[in-house]
């Protein structure tokens, strides 16, 4: 898919420069708080000599304003440089990098414009994906990572890992370069040994904390493998709706340490839903643990942060000498 190379006033996620605002913005009076939030954001972006990351952290952790979101990311995954002197060479030497990549492979190609058709059908109503652009998109990020990886393996939770990165950005060689940074990690978090060993680690912390749902599932005959290895091998872009997605990701992307901090999350879930999950059987588990329900992501985050204290203070317990 052909594009333009990337400029300094280029928006990531909407057709609106960095420092300014669309007129629908402009007419929709905001939030005071959202409003306080953009301007936050604004301050550091339109820095001319260097962005301050630690801020944009600092920001990103209650949230990033949709407009900007794409912009945001790329600083808090590195694919931006904070010192903005060489700005416009950087971005030029990324887009010529990504225009030399092989994006031709057949088998690949057809797997995943069938994912993201089948994608689009079933979100129609609620998806945010463009659907006369995204499938192009798609097909040319991922079958490029695919050749510049040969040891990766396609997958559809590909398209599901992707899927933000097409949503908030507007530059093809933007989505590549991000969706390139979270798989090598992902792909790195889950080689074999490590998965499963986070699988075990996991399903001890949960046995723990939630005895009865997990005897419960025990119950119901629950594979749990099938849905606790997709929730930790990919930050749960396939099972969380696309909003609960970006809004997770703001809080991950603005931590030193969200692959650690990424099961915490997943039992805040489970202790979220736990009432509503007692009271279904085994395929109605399954499906609710595979589409989990829209829910407040600020909420879950902050009782994964009371679940990992929780979980220290245990293990230090048992960890004293007695007397």
């Amino acid at each position: 898919m052909s594009q333009s190379p990337p400029t300094s006033s280029e928006s990531s996620s909407a057709a609106v420069s960095v420092s300014g605002s669309s007129p629908s913005r402009r007419r929709a009076s905001p939030p005071l708080h959202s409003t306080l939030l953009r301007e936050d954001f604004d301050e550091v972006l339109e820095s001319e000599v260097f962005v301050d990351v630690n801020k944009l952290r600092k920001f990103a952790r209650h949230g990033i304003p949709d407009e900007i979101r794409g912009e945001v990311w790329k600083y808090l995954l590195g694919v931006e440089k904070p010192d903005r002197s060489n700005e416009f060479t950087q971005r030029r030497a990324r887009y010529e990098s990504y225009q030399d990549i092989d994006k031709d492979n057949v088998e690949v190609s057809k797997r995943v414009r069938g994912e993201v058709n089948r994608y689009l059908m079933r979100t129609k109503k609620e998806s945010l994906l463009d659907p006369h652009t995204a499938p192009d998109i798609f097909e040319a990020v991922i079958c490029a990572y695919i050749n510049c990886h040969n040891h990766v393996e396609y997958s559809p939770a590909l398209i599901s890992v992707c899927t933000p990165f097409v949503i908030t950005m507007q530059n093809e060689c933007d989505v590549y370069s991000c969706f390139e940074r979270l798989a090598n990690v992902l792909s790195e978090s889950s080689q074999d040994n490590n998965i499963n060993k986070r699988v075990a680690q996991f399903l001890s912390y949960f046995r723990m904390l939630m005895p009865e749902l997990y005897n419960y599932f025990e119950e119901e005959e629950l594979d749990v493998s099938e849905w606790a290895s997709s929730w930790l091998r990919y930050l749960l872009a396939k099972e969380l709706p696309t909003p609960s997605v970006l809004s997770l990701w703001d809080v991950y992307f603005a931590m030193p340490d969200y692959i650690e901090f990424h099961p915490f999350v997943c039992l805040a879930i489970l202790r979220h839903l736990k009432d509503s999950l007692e009271d279904l059987e085994q395929s109605e588990i399954r499906s609710m643990l595979l589409r989990l329900p829209k829910m407040n992501i600020s909420r879950i985050v902050s009782q994964a942060y009371n679940i990992r204290s929780e979980i220290q203070v245990r293990y230090s317990a048992t960890m004293s000498p007695r007397s």
